[in-house]
């Protein structure tokens, strides 16, 4: 776990190598079929190395939710042991993270569109702040885990206080059935947003805005929760031309320093549970040691 950019894809694929394991995706957009360039999602080579689970399993249109993907972690991580292999969730969506370790017990509350669109509705007239004010009424909790900027999540949270008349915010918790090991990949925040904003140009010259282009080709409009993603929204607003590509890149940039230090308040550099690792350094030798110790299994 650990920001965005930060190297755990590529930890985890070298690890899941030497011990015999497979990947369980916990980043909240790779699990769209073609979002591939701006989700940094591993390619065909990285693919074919070492089975990975829950990437590219729902269009960019169809709903899909916390329930959901922890009723697919949890038999995507049953199914690997039981083969006798190793299982390393991977990403960066702290929100996924936090509630499959956790145990979140969340019922599955299928989509209310007219809802929704009502919800989307004020939020397009301004009313941005004024709903996420609403949702600090009726679940504090929930609400300071979200960012107010955030209308997605927002009008999502509202629609499940309004559908089930209690908060989003899980009040039971159950213990998952396995054991876990956290492992926390972190650099200084300066050089991180240094890193980050190259990849971003990395990923303009890799072709994201024919990326956005070709899904709006097939159908897929730009309002959809899944384009709403960095990177995604702002190649959108070039594209309807609303912005610049330069100042396109420039809000991508700004975005993704914002979305970093979200991933920090879900993976606190203070929590005693994860074992961090600064990327800088040669990490690579001590986490093999601390993995064979906790699987049982030898180093390669």
């Amino acid at each position: 776990m650990g920001p965005t950019g930060a190297g755990k894809s590529q930890l985890a694929l070298r690890l899941a190598r030497d011990f015999h394991g497979e990947i369980v995706n916990a980043d909240s957009r790779q699990v769209y079929r073609h979002l591939d360039i701006g989700t940094a999602k591993p390619d065909k080579e990285a693919l074919s190395l070492v089975p990975h689970h829950l990437i590219d399993i729902v269009s960019p249109d169809e709903d899909f939710s916390l329930a959901c993907y922890l009723e697919l972690a949890y038999r995507a991580i049953a199914d690997i042991q039981q083969r006798g292999r190793v299982p390393f969730l991977v990403g960066g969506s702290g929100q996924y993270v936090r509630a499959l370790l956790e145990g979140w017990q969340i019922p599955r509350v299928p989509p209310d569109p007219e809802l929704r669109r009502e919800l989307e509705a004020r939020a397009r007239e301004g009313a941005a702040a004024p709903l996420y004010r609403e949702l600090l009424e009726v679940d504090p909790q929930g609400a300071r885990q979200i960012d107010g900027a955030n209308t997605r999540r927002v009008v999502r949270a509202l629609e499940l206080y309004y559908r089930t008349g209690s908060p989003a915010t899980p009040r039971k918790k159950q213990a998952p059935p396995f054991r876990c090991h956290l492992i926390g990949l972190t650099m200084p925040r300066a050089e991180l947003y240094r890193r980050l904003d190259r990849r971003v140009d990395e990923m303009i010259a890799r072709g994201l805005v024919a990326e956005v282009e070709n899904l709006a080709g097939m159908g897929y409009h730009y309002s959809l929760p899944a384009l709403s993603s960095i990177g995604y929204r702002q190649i959108g607003q070039y594209l309807g031309h609303e912005l610049s590509l330069e100042e396109a890149v420039r809000r991508i940039k700004i975005a993704t320093h914002r979305f970093v230090r979200q991933q920090y308040n879900w993976f606190k550099l203070e929590n005693d549970r994860i074992k961090w690792f600064d990327i800088r350094g040669r990490i690579y030798p001590e986490v093999l040691e601390l993995v064979s110790s906790f699987t049982g299994r030898k180093m390669p």
